[in-house]
């Protein structure tokens, strides 16, 4: 086992009943990555946090954590290097946010601290029946973060917070990260998620389909290829005909390829004697990135 790794998950299984939610998953997770979990409603993204955290029994397969395996014995005693925030934070909401803090104990140095971070002071003390629905969640994502866990697990940490609170929640990730500190973190919100982490584990019907680092991610598959010639409308036609994915835009060709076909793309363009004046190319964001992925990966099942 790499011992760069923090965290293992080898072969995972997890059944409800006869349905399987979960099926032989394995990922591994880099000390001070932050790991980006990917995929639709109902994948298994919270399933797989929540037997990491030894909230679910899990039918096969082996969790590592620090190079420990966690078990029913083990996971009370490693659990507190890791903090979580997994669907809705667990609060009292008859007691002030402060109250939380002194209820399991942290030092009031570190929780000044994440009260600071998160811009909490002004509500602090009161009661978080008093509290708005972000207001909870920075609340659920302080408590996550104020032992100085080695691994953070965060689950839609972005609900229900306003722009201000996005951006303290982003920025404090990108600096804890840089610390040391890991996350493990499931967003639907894909623009926002892209600017936090630096690897992505795609899950499709409780399977991984991929794990890969983010600009691994987007210089693979299709990229989109920016084109000006000195007849656009012909190049157009001309690639169409050949059967690549090509739209013409304000004088400028947009070509769906991959970086392997480009050298196709251009020999048949100057075979017909059209000249290229200018070209670039983009990788693809993540949500672009992972629909392709995820529309591949179904391909596979219909044809398997």
């Amino acid at each position: 086992m790499n011992m760069n790794d923090i965290l293992v998950v080898s072969n995972l299984s997890k059944n409800f009943g006869k349905h399987k939610v979960l099926e032989n998953v394995s990922f591994k997770v880099p000390r001070g990555k932050v790991i980006g979990l990917v995929g639709p409603n109902g994948a298994g993204k919270s399933t797989i946090m929540k037997c990491i955290l030894g909230i679910y029994p899990y039918s096969q397969g082996d969790i590592w954590f620090e190079g420990r395996k966690m078990t029913a014995q083990t996971t009370g005693t490693m659990g507190k290097k890791i903090g979580a925030l997994v669907e809705s934070p667990a609060i009292y909401p008859f007691l002030t946010g402060m109250k939380h803090f002194k209820l399991y104990g942290i030092k009031p140095a570190d929780r000044q601290r994440v009260i600071h971070l998160l811009g909490m002071e002004n509500y602090i003390n009161q009661k978080v029946t008093q509290y708005s629905f972000g207001m909870k969640q920075k609340l659920g994502i302080a408590l996550a973060l104020v032992n100085n866990p080695d691994l953070v697990i965060l689950d839609e940490p972005m609900n229900g917070l306003d722009l201000m609170s996005t951006l303290a929640v982003r920025k404090i990730i990108l600096s804890q990260a840089a610390k040391g500190t890991t996350f493990i973190v499931s967003s639907h919100i894909l623009s926002e998620l892209e600017k936090i982490i630096t690897d992505v584990v795609l899950i499709d019907h409780g399977k991984i389909i991929l794990q890969k680092p983010l600009q691994a991610l987007r210089e693979a598959g299709h990229q989109c290829f920016t084109m000006v010639t000195n007849r656009n409308s012909d190049a157009r036609q001309l690639l169409g005909n050949h059967h690549f994915d090509v739209s013409l835009t304000n004088d400028q060709l947009q070509i769906q390829i991959s970086p392997n076909q480009l050298t196709n793309v251009l020999q048949i363009l100057l075979d017909d004697h059209i000249t290229i004046t200018n070209i670039s190319h983009q990788g693809m964001d993540l949500e672009t990135a992972t629909l392709q992925f995820l529309k591949q990966a179904e391909g596979v099942v219909n044809h398997a």
